[in-house]
C-alpha cells in the first residue's frame, strides 16, 4: 500500500496500526499559532502489531524500553515545521528510524587474546608503577634508626 511506513526489507507498517493525533504547537505567538494544530503525535502500539515477529519484538521491546509507555506505545511527537503535513510525514520517518536502529541486530563479539606485546608491555608499565610507589617510601640507615 503507499501508506505503509516502510521500516526496513522485512517490516513495514500499515496506516491502519498509525494513530495520528494532532495538537496545538508550543513556542512564541503571533497569527499563525493558537488557532492551528500543526503539532503531530505519532502512536504505534508494539505489543497489538502483526508487523513484527517475536525476536523483533523482544528486541526492539528491550532496545526502546525507555520510549515505551507502559501500553507498549511508542511516541513520537513533531512541531517542527509550520505544516502538519510536513510534521506529519517528519513524525512518521522518525518513527521509522527509531524502530530501524532498534531491530538491528547486535554484531556477535568474536573472542580474541591479548597479543604477546600488548602482554609484555602492560607488565613492564605494573613494574615501573610498583617501583615508583616503592621509590616514595622512607629510607633508614641503620644509625638513623636508633
Amino acid at each position: 500500500m503507499p501508506d505503509d511506513l516502510i521500516i526496513n526489507g522485512q517490516v513495514s507498517l500499515p496506516d491502519t496500526e498509525l494513530e495520528i493525533t494532532t495538537s496545538r504547537s508550543s513556542g512564541p505567538g503571533g497569527q499563525h499559532v493558537n488557532k492551528t494544530d500543526t503539532r503531530v503525535t505519532v502512536r504505534w502500539n508494539l505489543e497489538t502489531s502483526a508487523q513484527l515477529s517475536p525476536s523483533q519484538r523482544d528486541r526492539a521491546r528491550r532496545n526502546l524500553a525507555s520510549r515505551l509507555t507502559a501500553d507498549g506505545d511508542l511516541l513520537v511527537h513533531c512541531d517542527t515545521h509550520r505544516s502538519q503535513r510536513r510534521n506529519r510525514d517528519d513524525a512518521r520517518q522518525r518513527l521509522a528510524a527509531l524502530l530501524r536502529s532498534a531491530l538491528v541486530p547486535p554484531k556477535v563479539r568474536r573472542k580474541t587474546r591479548p597479543s604477546a606485546a600488548s602482554r609484555r608491555k602492560r607488565l613492564e608499565n605494573k613494574r615501573r608503577r610498583g617501583d615508583l610507589k616503592k621509590s616514595r617510601g622512607r629510607r633508614f640507615n641503620g644509625s638513623e634508626r636508633e
